[in-house]
């Protein structure tokens, strides 16, 4: 390593995934011999993981850029992530960005950080073409001590009309089931009590996992191999497609010891018209089957749904279907997305546009009624007795922790408590939308 290469600062934007990447990448270069720092420190280089599966993410990246050359005007600023493989001319005209690395090259960082130096015009540019990314590299996030992402799958093969995540990530691949399981326990031997399983199609686990296009083994293969595993407390499972997520699967969560009453399932939309435009792979009449089947198994289990407002063709009587849908299943939370037009998707040339005020309008909708949802799903989890896990940071007084089926809950910072697994009552909720607690001292009796 060069004398002037000596720190590195790291900034992940979006989603689980990116965090579990940014995460290995970062394992990569302090074992070359850099020093991680925070990224307001005045860094030798600072990388950039980015998102774009909003416009908003494309515009954050920028922010970032200008976050870093702040930090260390002389700094090397590398960007890399799904931005990077989809728009890379983009991202090496903007200011300060020394190097954009795609999908295929950012794990191999090192080899291009060798020779970099500051540019004056525009960035290098390694991106492959995205038929390129036909591999895996297994990833794990590390840095809260209570919580560890860990990468089971990447890429997609559905084509959605208005998703631009195949072109940024390519082919559905899925690690080794071995590789996996060894990932877990590598994980439960650092002391993290909880992972995530994260991927872009979880459901679509084992698709080529030996690299072909067959399925070796299948997600509720994998769920039962990693609740064999000994030493990690809670196993999550992130957003799972719902004609995915099999009445097979949620059966072993229901009786399992590790996996924990917590889904996050995809709707989209609840008008089967604009469903199939928007070519996703199931109708609402399958989602409410899901939706009720966890009820029925697990009655206090949290489940979120993402969904889309404003899609082409969404007229005010689409909107009120989902509107209505919503508002009758038994779920806990939304995380609602304003429609934006992506280049190179199908979506992008419907006609029927939906002006941006009215998407504005109907994401605020959805808003209130998420609140509604959460409110109502937290009210009638108060006075039961849950087991909380403790995350690390002191926020004014406070620590905060979520319950199994992800009640975020608070109480007067302990730092005997960081990473423990405290048995308490719900007892009532806060302005700031989480719970306080009274501590079970029979549960914690009945410990001692």
């Amino acid at each position: 390593m060069e004398s002037g290469l000596k720190s590195v600062a790291f900034h992940t934007l979006g989603c689980k995934l990116n965090f579990a990447e940014t995460s290995t990448i970062a394992r990569q270069l302090t074992d070359a011999g850099y020093k991680k720092v925070s990224f307001d420190e005045a860094a030798h280089i600072f990388v950039i993981n980015t998102c774009s599966v909003t416009e908003n993410a494309d515009k954050e990246c920028k922010l970032i850029v200008k976050r870093a050359q702040k930090a260390n005007p002389e700094g090397l600023v590398v960007v890399l992530g799904c931005y990077a493989q989809l728009k890379p001319e983009e991202i090496s005209a903007i200011e300060g960005v020394d190097l954009v690395l795609g999908a295929k090259e950012k794990f191999n960082i090192l080899s291009y950080l060798r020779d970099l130096e500051k540019s004056n015009t525009r960035a290098e540019v390694h991106a492959c073409e995205i038929e390129e990314a036909d591999f895996f590299i297994g990833s794990y996030s590390i840095g809260d001590r209570t919580r560890a992402f860990l990468k089971i799958q990447d890429g997609c093969d559905y084509k959605c009309t208005y998703c631009t995540i195949p072109l940024a990530r390519g082919i559905s691949r899925s690690d080794a089931l071995d590789n996996v399981i060894n990932n877990a326990r590598e994980i439960a031997s650092q002391d993290i009590k909880e992972i995530v399983l994260t991927g872009v199609n979880i459901g679509d686990y084992g698709k080529g996992e030996f690299g072909n296009k067959k399925h070796e083994h299948t997600f509720l293969e994998l769920v039962k191999a990693l609740d064999r595993v000994d030493g990690i407390e809670r196993i999550r499972i992130s957003s799972i497609e719902p004609n995915l997520l099999k009445d097979d699967t949620i059966d072993v969560v229901a009786a399992s010891k590790s996996f924990v009453p917590h889904f996050h399932i995809p709707l989209q939309s609840g008008s089967d018209h604009i469903l199939k435009k928007m070519k996703r792979r199931y109708l609402t009449t399958l989602y409410r089957n899901r939706i009720h089947k966890i009820r029925e198994l697990l009655p206090d289990a949290c489940i979120g749904v993402d969904v889309i407002v404003g899609f082409p063709g969404e007229t005010e009587e689409e909107f009120l279907k989902t509107y209505q849908f919503l508002n009758d299943l038994p779920i806990s939370y939304l995380h609602v997305f304003t429609y934006s037009e992506r280049e190179n998707t199908e979506a992008v040339n419907l006609p029927e546009v939906v002006p941006i005020n009215e998407r504005k309008k109907r994401n605020k909708m959805l808003r209130i009624l998420s609140e509604k949802k959460k409110m109502a799903f937290y009210q009638s989890q108060i006075g039961r007795s849950l087991p909380v896990l403790w995350e690390h940071e002191n926020k004014e007084g406070f620590m905060y922790g979520y319950t199994e089926n992800y009640i975020r809950v608070r109480k007067v910072y302990d730092m005997s408590s960081v990473n423990k697994t405290e048995w308490v009552n719900l007892h009532q909720i806060e302005a700031d939308g989480t719970v306080s607690i009274q501590l079970n001292f029979d549960a914690f009796l009945a410990k001692v």
